[in-house]
């Protein structure tokens, strides 16, 4: 948690308790309690109203699959490499000929499409 092993934990642990000193620690300890508690209600609170928010169609919403932190590009790559491409159609219409590529005549002018732009 917090990128802090068990042994950092227990030396920062250690140093708060020679500053705070032994007499005021279960204070602190109460007010770290509290201040916990207040932050988790923040935190459903906050979840309900977006959840109210955003309506009935996202409440079955899995949030989990949409974190960026799950994905590894490698396994991405290798997917898109391995998956077959869609078999090309078996009649071709004329929408779905594409039209040859051919070189353009000494003083010949581009084809232009007033629509493109």
């Amino acid at each position: 948690m917090f990128g802090i092993s068990g042994g950092e934990a227990i030396i920062i642990l250690i140093v708060a308790l020679v500053v705070i000193g032994p007499e005021r620690v279960p204070e602190y300890a109460q007010k770290f309690k509290e201040m916990v508690k207040a932050v988790r209600g923040y935190a459903t609170g906050a979840t309900a109203d977006l959840k109210e928010s955003l309506g009935p169609e996202f409440a079955d919403l899995d949030w989990r699959k949409l974190d960026p932190r799950q994905y590894d590009p490698r396994v991405i790559v290798r997917e898109a490499l391995l998956e077959d491409d869609d078999p090309a159609p078996q009649h071709a219409t004329p929408a779905t000929v594409t039209p040859t590529v051919r070189r353009l005549a000494r003083g010949e002018r581009a084809p232009f499409d007033t629509e493109a732009t």
